[in-house]
């Protein structure tokens, strides 16, 4: 009888298990400590190694950018990594942008398109918007659709809202973009993305 391939990753699903897997920690026990406890007393006990500390895990950094922001962790709201993010852009000119004050120079609107297409769209948007020596831009996502969590596994709402800030920061538009930031509520609020990028060179 022969045995059922089992259908291949779509590149979306390979992403986010990658990002999944980023945000796994070992779990912390103390058998370890049970078992040294365990052991005969008469019996000498072996000379043992001090224990080598973990590798810092180097933190990829985008092409074109001095700094890379970390990966967003997804047990966290999106919106809230974004605000503890560090400004990047003229701060004056950040102020007016978050309170809805600068009027962007352009838009985009990812509604109705796959994750395949918006990423797409979204690149050519971009570098175009850089290239015609625009400054601040806005992405509109929307806030995705109400999910029911029924299971163990957490499911995402709105996946264009979450995958969108990770294409800005990876090339090849992280070396267009100096800021990121959800909208004023005047701009779409939680469903769109101020977007501040850089002159070029």
């Amino acid at each position: 009888m022969s045995r059922k391939k089992r259908p291949a990753l779509s590149p979306e699903d390979r992403e986010l298990w990658a990002r999944v897997a980023q945000t796994a920690r070992p779990f912390k026990t103390d058998l370890a400590r049970m078992f040294d406890q365990a052991e005969v007393a008469d019996e000498p006990a072996p000379q043992k190694a001090p224990p080598t500390p973990p590798r810092a895990l180097r933190s990829l950094r985008p092409v074109g950018t001095d700094t890379a922001p970390p990966p967003h962790n997804l047990g966290r709201p999106l919106s809230e990594s974004l605000a503890d993010a560090p400004v990047t852009m003229d701060k004056r000119r950040f102020q007016r942008m978050t309170r809805g004050k600068l009027q962007p120079e352009a838009r985009i609107d990812l509604h109705g398109m796959t994750l395949g297409q918006a990423h797409g769209a979204l690149n050519g948007f971009i570098l175009r918007a850089q290239s015609q020596g625009l400054r601040l831009v806005l992405v509109i996502t929307g806030k995705g659709r109400q999910v029911e969590d029924d299971g163990p596994i957490p499911r995402r709402r709105g996946a264009l809202k979450h995958d969108v800030p990770q294409w800005l920061r990876m090339a090849p538009l992280s070396g267009a973009v100096l800021e990121l930031r959800e909208a004023h509520a005047r701009h779409g609020g939680s469903g769109a993305y101020y977007v501040y990028l850089r002159r070029m060179r």
